[in-house]
């Protein structure tokens, strides 16, 4: 890769570990606030104003991301390419700053909170991290192809297959969750509340139960399945 690429990567990796490290802090604080004795299921009852800053602090994460991608990127794959990058450099760190911070998690099987949008997403720590892993592979990839290459392309069966996956292995993270709450509430009372307060008091007694490494193992097999395709692809170019 040339020179300019590197720099990027420096910067862009920089600016995701600084991103993860406020992250973590924010979540210290939340739990020397709402969990003095360590974190645990099931989840302590916060107020209505509260969550909605949490889900609103998410989105403006992503924000953050998708916009160190799209001006460092010059291409539509670029952007992508150094969205997923971030994005995972993000997560991974996240957990590493967590640990060096509060000891957690102590196995990279513990259950986490990891997304409140749309619904709660939950899963062990190796789950996203796994992710996380073969998004920086990917982006390393198309990043590596494209400077190479300015036609670089990654087709539409690949697309389907990394969005689909993407589909799939929501679903694992939010299946457990999504049955717990439907013994009480439907699926558009879940995804469109008119009653935010029930669903959070049904909220904070939920235990994750288990997780479906099924229906995550075909998710990620797409992703895979993706990679070597479009590896294959434009290194014969």
């Amino acid at each position: 890769m040339k020179a300019v690429i590197l720099k990027y990567i420096l910067w862009v990796t920089l600016f995701a570990i600084a991103m993860a490290f406020l992250e973590s802090a924010v979540v210290v604080y939340l739990r020397e606030l709402y969990y003095p004795g360590g974190f645990q299921f099931p989840l302590k009852v916060i107020g209505k104003h509260i969550a909605i800053v949490e889900i609103l602090r998410e989105a403006a994460t992503m924000i953050m991301l998708l916009s160190i991608a799209v001006l460092v990127g010059k291409s539509l794959i670029e952007r992508f390419a150094w969205f997923i990058f971030s994005f995972a450099v993000w997560d991974i760190f996240y957990y590493v700053f967590l640990y060096l911070l509060v000891d957690w998690p102590q196995s990279l099987l513990e259950w986490d909170i990891l997304f409140l949008i749309p619904v709660t997403w939950v899963g062990p720590v190796i789950a996203p991290v796994i992710n996380s892993i073969m998004m920086i592979a990917l982006a390393i990839l198309l990043l590596f192809f494209s400077e190479k290459n300015k036609k670089t392309r990654v087709g539409w069966i690949p697309w389907m297959l990394l969005i689909v996956g993407s589909v799939v292995v929501i679903v694992s993270y939010t299946i457990d969750y999504v049955d717990y709450m439907q013994e009480w509430f439907s699926l558009k009372e879940l995804f469109f509340p008119d009653n935010t307060n029930q669903i959070l008091e049904k909220a904070t007694q939920y235990i994750p139960r288990k997780f479906n490494w099924f229906i995550y193992g075909i998710g990620v097999f797409m992703h895979l399945v993706a990679i070597i395709s479009i590896y294959q692809k434009n290194s014969k170019k």
